[in-house]
């Protein structure tokens, strides 16, 4: 996926989930966070941002926070962008196959989830997850608790039990990293969720991303311990 009109500037705080003050070009800009998660830190003071430039009428800001470097990593933390760059993944072939049909955001039992596709016959739902949390090179997801990551977890498993294909995605919105894990400190219920997942074999997959200011691409996958 392509970003444009990308602009530069510092973070320099966050008064809530949904607004940083960044300076641009030396001026103080109210931005929109395209991420509702903690990402403590991630946001630090002085941190180097990317912003997409987007003004309209009926935004209250002009610009969306898209990425953050960390140190020397530059981090995307856009959570629209997992669905967006694995559902171009999918259709292009990723798995290894063209699925017959692809349809997004779609609803089985009591769960919405973000893809069903199917592929001679073979019908699948996937859940996509965006992961921005790293230390030391090994990521972890959730960065907060998540009741709705694990009702996801569970109606996958709800999928196979009744024929389904079904998937759990998580994409690492940076690169060069060791391995993923569920973050049990923080979340164990999703932790033991995504291990019963895992027992009833609903297919994880975890994919590192190329990331530039303006761009971002699926990459390679990245190895799951549990």
């Amino acid at each position: 996926m392509k970003y444009d009109n990308i602009v530069e500037g510092r973070f320099i705080e966050r008064p809530n989930r949904f607004i940083a003050m960044c300076e641009i070009d030396g001026e103080i800009k109210r931005c929109h966070v395209k991420n509702t998660g903690r990402c403590r830190e991630l946001l630090t003071p002085d941190a180097r941002v990317f912003l997409n430039h987007c003004p309209g009428e009926n935004r209250k800001t002009d610009y969306d926070l898209i990425a953050v470097y960390k140190g020397d990593r530059l981090i995307n933390m856009d959570s629209y962008a997992p669905n967006i760059v694995f559902g171009e993944f999918l259709r292009a072939g990723g798995l290894g196959f063209i699925p017959d049909c692809v349809k997004p955001e779609c609803t089985h039992g009591d769960s919405r989830f973000d893809f069903y596709f199917e592929k001679d016959g073979r019908k699948c739902f996937a859940e996509v997850k965006g992961v921005t949390l790293e230390e030391n090179g090994y990521v972890r997801f959730p960065d907060a608790p998540t009741q709705r990551g694990a009702k996801h977890l569970r109606g996958l498993i709800k999928c196979k039990e009744e024929g389904y294909d079904a998937m759990a995605v998580f994409v690492i919105q940076m690169e060069n990293v060791i391995s993923f894990s569920p973050n049990e400190k923080t979340d164990p219920d999703f932790a033991a969720a995504l291990r019963d997942a895992d027992r009833a074999g609903v297919n994880l997959a975890a994919f590192n991303c190329n990331v530039q200011k303006d761009s971002l691409i699926l990459g390679e996958k990245v190895s799951i311990i549990l």
